[in-house]
């Protein structure tokens, strides 16, 4: 991946994360888009939607989206039509109580979800010979979990990027819900939170009810991610979940792209982490969560570096498929 030059005015990673995910940026395209409801488990179904391939012989692009995020959310969009707009397929997620899919389970995903990962992995292998992943934020630990934790990949899935994972959940969850510098943060993820958990509850009144306590993401871990997941305590599920736990276990390439000033995921979760060496992390030094505005336009047109990083990548990952 090229180096990143962070937009002069948007140096430190806390600008970089609100600029990035508050001003979406413009999508080009839209296009057509066919929806799938799947079935996870009693009482759950996620929605996935496709965006057909124009160039058949290349390999579909899985989109999964960070916390309190859906389908809709400005990087899924702009990311699936640059995509689409170079011939790819596409699958945007939605992951369970999220977007479209809000209402539609009994219970809402969180950070150790990769059973739901693995059910839409195999529905887009089912169909497509070649698949890449893509993991934002949260997902991005879930991709990692699902690669690392001893299933059987399927040998269709030829590679994986994680971008911005919170590899150790216990540091992400208590800097976003104590760090003065992340209240916003904090009330953000919370408030899209509680637009789940209401039509959670409203659809399935007998359920555990995830509105307790939506004071911090700590606090709502502990009250209903955790038990809700059958965890013993927020530490059980912090602990069982982290990724850094299974990248050595990772067979399948897989990249990780994690900024050095990202305000959630600070360095130094990656040391002393052993990582397989099918795993490469790259690390900008600016870029904060997911922001990645450059100094300089991209080739697409923008300053979004994170797309222009992540299309990049895929060519790479094409391009040595084809050898």
């Amino acid at each position: 991946m090229n180096t990143f030059i962070p937009h002069p005015l948007l140096g430190g990673g806390i600008w970089q994360t609100i600029i990035g995910s508050q001003f979406s940026g413009r999508v080009k395209i839209t296009p057509k888009k066919n929806s799938h409801t799947l079935p996870l488990d009693v009482d759950a179904k996620c929605i996935l939607f496709e965006i057909e391939a124009a160039d058949k012989n290349k390999p579909v692009i899985l989109l999964t989206h960070g916390m309190g995020g859906c389908s809709e959310s400005g990087y899924i969009k702009r990311i699936g039509g640059k995509l689409a707009a170079q011939g790819y397929g596409v699958f945007l997620v939605n992951q369970r109580g999220s977007g479209p899919g809000m209402g539609l389970s009994s219970s809402l995903w969180n950070g150790g979800s990769s059973q739901d990962l693995e059910k839409m992995v195999d529905f887009v292998l089912q169909r497509h010979s070649y698949l890449l992943v893509i993991g934002f934020s949260l997902s991005g630990n879930i991709l990692l979990k699902y690669l690392g934790e001893g299933r059987s990949i399927p040998s269709g899935l030829i590679g994986a990027l994680a971008v911005n994972p919170p590899v150790d959940l216990r540091v992400a969850s208590h800097i976003i819900s104590t760090h003065p510098s992340c209240w916003l943060f904090n009330r953000y993820y919370m408030r899209l939170i509680g637009n789940q958990a209401r039509a959670l509850k409203k659809n399935f009144p007998n359920a555990m009810n995830p509105g307790v306590d939506l004071s911090s993401i700590w606090n709502f871990d502990a009250s209903y991610t955790a038990p809700a997941a059958g965890y013993k305590d927020v530490d059980d599920y912090y602990d069982r979940c982290s990724s850094r736990h299974y990248l050595k276990n990772i067979e399948t390439v897989t990249a990780i792209l994690c900024s050095l000033d990202d305000p959630f995921v600070p360095p130094e979760v990656f040391e002393n982490v052993s990582m397989n060496s099918n795993v490469s992390l790259y690390q900008p030094y600016g870029g904060g969560h997911m922001g990645y505005i450059s100094k300089h336009l991209t080739p697409h047109g923008d300053r979004r570096w994170m797309d222009y990083a992540l299309l990049e990548w895929i060519r790479g990952i094409c391009g040595r498929q084809m050898v």
